[in-house]
């Protein structure tokens, strides 16, 4: 039997009733059309599938949509203001910190994470945020000097 489930995703609420054994991912990709989670590994090792749930970055692809009933969830779309880019992607484009773009919005969720709480962080800091992403094209050096130069940190 399916629960009907009540959550905040990107700032509107919703109602769900998602299957039970239905993960948050697919939830958002198939049930809701929120694409910017990517399912690369389906076991959490990637992190391209990263959302905040009330403020965390979690693996979307390990956590059972039942479980953010009564939480928030945002995706990058809800750390677009007005649907349009934020500073730090931005700072992205300006790097060239992306190739195909598979990784990038988990990486900017993880990394939103780390700025809410930090932020100006350092290097070390920035690569610890960043250690459950994997990002197969770039390499994280423009990743970094991304966050960096958006943290008003450029050396």
């Amino acid at each position: 039997m399916n629960q009907r489930i009540e959550f905040v995703l990107n700032s509107e609420k919703r109602s769900v009733e998602p299957r039970a054994n239905q993960t948050l991912l697919e939830m958002l990709r198939d049930t809701l059309g929120v694409k910017s989670p990517k399912c690369g590994c389906d076991r959490g090792d990637c992190g391209s599938c990263t959302v905040m749930i009330d403020g965390r970055a979690v693996r979307s692809c390990l956590v059972l949509a039942v479980e953010v009933d009564g939480h928030e969830v945002k995706t990058l779309e809800g750390l677009m203001p007005g649907g349009k880019f934020s500073a730090l992607q931005k700072s992205f484009l300006a790097h060239n910190s992306f190739q195909c773009g598979f990784c990038t919005p988990g990486v900017i969720v993880a990394v939103s994470e780390l700025l809410e709480k930090n932020p100006h962080p350092d290097r070390n800091e920035i690569k610890e945020a960043l250690s459950g992403n994997l990002c197969r094209c770039t390499g994280y050096t423009p990743i970094i000097e991304a966050v960096v130069a958006h943290a008003g940190r450029e050396e």
